[in-house]
C-alpha cells in the first residue's frame, strides 16, 4: 500500500457525519439461528450493553448530527423494551428507519405503532417455506409467526422485505419462499452467499453449501429475476461477501456500524473496534472511522478478507484499533 493511496481523499472524507447508522440494540434473541452472524441467542445480551437512557441519549446525538438514516436490529430488536422509545426519538426528528425482526414478536399493535414512523421498510426473515425446515435452520421459530408478522407490516401500509439465508439446510426451498414473499407482498427479496461469520463459521461443515446447489441457487434467482421483472426486486449482487468488500476497500461505506455496547466497528467483516459511543461523540466517532479507513490496519486487513474468505471468522473475535494505527506513518488524510 502506497503513501499516496492511503492519503487520496475517500466519499466519506466530504461528509460530517455517516449517512447511515446500523445499531445492533442487543445480542438477546428468542431464537438460536445455526447461522447466526452475531452469535446472538436467547437470555444472552453483550456484556456492557447500553441501557435506556444512554440509548435514548445515542438517538438524540444521531439527531443532532443529521443522520438521515438508520437501521434498528440485534439480536432481536423486539425482545428491548425501550426499542419504541428509540425508533420515535429518531423517527420524530424525521430519520428514515430500518427495522430488522425475526418476526416472532412483531405484532399488529407495533406495526400500527411504526406505521406513524417514517418506516423505509421492515426486513424480516424468511429462510423457508416449510416450517420444519424453517424450524431446523431457527430453533425454536415459529414460519406461522413470520408469515403473520409480514401481514401485519402490510396491513398496516408499511414497506416489508424479507430476507433469506441459504444454507445446505433450506437453499432448496429458495422457489418457495420467492414465491411466498410475493404473496405476502415484499418489495425486496435479499439473498446471497452464506456469510461465515459468527455461528455461520462455527458450524461451516454443516451449512455450506455445495457448489452445485449455489450454481441452482443462482440459476434459479436468475430465472425468477427475468420472470417477475417489477413486481419484487431480487437482491442478489454482489453476491458474496468479499465482492461487496472489494468495493469497500475502493470506497468505505459511509456506515457506522454500532455494536449493543456502543463500540463501533471498521466493517462488519473486521473484528476492528474503532469508537466507543460511551467516552465518543458520534462525531468523533465518525472521525475516528474515517481515520482508520486511512490506515494500514484496516486496509490491510480488508484486503486479507477478500483474498482469504475464510477469515472472515475472525469477525467477531473484536480487537480495539488504536487511533495510531489508523495511520501510523502518513501523518493523517487530508
Amino acid at each position: 500500500m502506497t503513501a499516496e493511496a492511503l492519503q487520496r481523499m475517500l466519499q466519506i472524507d466530504r461528509l460530517g457525519a455517516p449517512l447511515f447508522v446500523s445499531w445492533q440494540l442487543t445480542r438477546d434473541c428468542d431464537l438460536a439461528c445455526v447461522h447466526c452472524c452475531t452469535e446472538s441467542a436467547p437470555g444472552k445480551p453483550m456484556t456492557g450493553e447500553l441501557g435506556r437512557a444512554e440509548a435514548l441519549a445515542l438517538a438524540d446525538d444521531i439527531v443532532a448530527e443529521g443522520v438521515p438514516y438508520v437501521m434498528l436490529c440485534g439480536g432481536e430488536p423486539m425482545v428491548v423494551p425501550h426499542f419504541p422509545e428509540i425508533a420515535e426519538r429518531l423517527g420524530a426528528a424525521g430519520i428514515q428507519l430500518k427495522i430488522e425482526t425475526n418476526g416472532q414478536r412483531f405484532d399488529t399493535a407495533m406495526a400500527q405503532r411504526l406505521a406513524e414512523l417514517p418506516v423505509r421498510s421492515v426486513q424480516i426473515s424468511l429462510d423457508a417455506d416449510s416450517p420444519e425446515i424453517y424450524a431446523r435452520q431457527r430453533p425454536g421459530a415459529s414460519l406461522a409467526k413470520v408469515h403473520a408478522a409480514c401481514r401485519a407490516v402490510r396491513a398496516a401500509g408499511l414497506p416489508l422485505e424479507v430476507t433469506f439465508a441459504p444454507t445446505r439446510l433450506n437453499i432448496a426451498e429458495l422457489p418457495a419462499a420467492i414465491t411466498r414473499a410475493r404473496e405476502l407482498g415484499a418489495f425486496r427479496f435479499n439473498t446471497g452467499a452464506l456469510m461465515r461469520i459468527g455461528n455461520a463459521a462455527k458450524n461451516w461443515r454443516k451449512l455450506e453449501p455445495t457448489a452445485a446447489q449455489y450454481e441452482t441457487f443462482r440459476a434459479e434467482l436468475d430465472r425468477s429475476a427475468r420472470a417477475g421483472a417489477g413486481e419484487m426486486e431480487l437482491a442478489y449482487l454482489p453476491f458474496r461477501m468479499e465482492d461487496g468488500l472489494r468495493q469497500a476497500l475502493d470506497e468505505p461505506p459511509a456506515t457506522l456500524l454500532v455494536l449493543p455496547n456502543g463500540r463501533v466497528k471498521a466493517s462488519a467483516a473486521l473484528p476492528y473496534l474503532v469508537a466507543d459511543l460511551r467516552r465518543h461523540s458520534l462525531a468523533q466517532a465518525w472521525q475516528r472511522y474515517c481515520d482508520a479507513w486511512h490506515g494500514r490496519t484496516v486496509r490491510d486487513a480488508m484486503a486479507r478478507a477478500i483474498a482469504e474468505p475464510a477469515s472472515h471468522a475472525g469477525a467477531t473475535a473484536l480487537q480495539e484499533l488504536a487511533p495510531a494505527s489508523a495511520d501510523p506513518e502518513e501523518g493523517g488524510h487530508p
